[in-house]
């Protein structure tokens, strides 16, 4: 079968970080591994992603490109950048355990599915199977997530037990890599293999997601015919959602990010109908012109309809959601004030 992959034949099309690769890449092993002997990390991991990344390049793009800065070169033959091509030039500069943390980071979620999905697992599930393993064997899993999620382990772990972990990790000098293999396999087929049958999702918060979704009026229809049925439910589901008011415990880093990826005109509708400090907030995350051209764009909107209010902030509503969701900021959770979700 034919590969699908897309051949880069025109050197306008690269970008700085793209055109170094394939510079270093026609070079060869030899003569790369002495510039980046000559390069500090950063520009080292930089680099190879964009090599890792590169596929196919034509030989036509390679020799325009070393015509642009030599003008001396006639021809070269296509390259293609891949994992084990990047990974054996970086062999030859650099010590293994920095090779494998690069080589880690620019597979990304290929390359470190285990970890990344124990990231993820809710703090008390992951600390109710951690109880039971060896202090040492916890601290290896801890310093392989992030901090802010290996900080919830923690708290959610026995008191006597966290401190046992807290002491092996504070003595803790470079895992073995042997031994990382270890946990990650028990991890995977202990913990892992058998989460998705003892994790269900919560109905409340699935319902909520979905609640989030209906407009204003029929929401509120739901919620109230609920309140009836099952009051304990409806607490529950209204305490898990976000709303577009929500919006207001943001930090003007948050809101500046939000505006960044949402439309400009769904914006403005949507702070149309929006409550003073709300609109305040967005205004304040603006430049004085951009905020002067958004309050035009709204008294020139004249009267519009609640329904296409409700929209508009429903799309921003989701627009911060899914911002959340990557990390990008952090939202409130109702039901502690001083909890960031990420």
């Amino acid at each position: 079968m034919a590969s699908m992959e897309k051949v880069k034949n025109n050197v306008k099309n690269l970008s700085g970080p793209e055109r170094a690769a394939v510079l270093m890449l026609s070079l060869g092993e030899e003569f790369s591994a002495k510039l980046f002997e000559r390069m500090d990390d950063d520009e080292i991991r930089d680099i190879s992603q964009q090599m890792a990344m590169l596929g196919n390049v034509s030989s036509t793009v390679v020799e325009d490109l070393f015509i642009e800065f030599t003008d001396q070169i006639s021809s070269t033959g296509s390259l293609t950048g891949t994992l084990g091509s990047t990974e054996r030039l970086l062999r030859k500069v650099l010590e293994e355990e920095k090779v494998n943390a690069i080589m880690e980071e620019i597979r990304g979620p290929a390359g470190r599915t285990m970890w990344d999905k124990l990231g993820n697992v809710n703090e008390n599930l992951l600390a109710n199977y951690l109880k039971n393993e060896y202090p040492q064997t916890v601290a290896v899993v801890l310093t392989k997530v992030r901090p802010e999620h290996a900080a919830k382990v923690l708290n959610a772990l026995p008191d006597s037990f966290a401190m046992e972990v807290i002491l092996r990790m504070l003595c803790m000098d470079s895992v073995q890599r042997e031994v990382l293999d270890d946990v990650e396999k028990t991890l995977k087929t202990e913990f892992m293999s058998n989460l998705a049958r003892t994790s269900k999702r919560d109905a409340n918060e699935m319902m909520a997601d979905i609640f989030n979704n209906l407009d204003r009026s029929t929401e509120a229809r739901f919620i109230e015919s609920l309140e009836e049925r099952n009051p304990n439910a409806a607490e529950a589901i209204r305490a898990l959602m976000f709303t577009f008011e929500d919006l207001g415990k943001l930090d003007v880093n948050s809101v500046q990010t939000i505006m960044k990826v949402v439309d400009k005109q769904r914006l403005a509708l949507a702070l149309k109908g929006a409550p003073d400090t709300i609109k305040d907030l967005f205004f304040g995350g603006m430049s004085e012109r951009a905020a002067k051209i958004m309050k035009d764009d709204m008294a020139g909107m004249g009267m519009v309809r609640l329904r296409d209010v409700e929209e508009a902030q429903m799309e921003i509503v989701k627009g911060a959601k899914d911002l959340a969701d990557k990390g990008e900021i952090a939202i409130v959770d109702k039901k502690d004030e001083d909890e960031l979700i990420y």
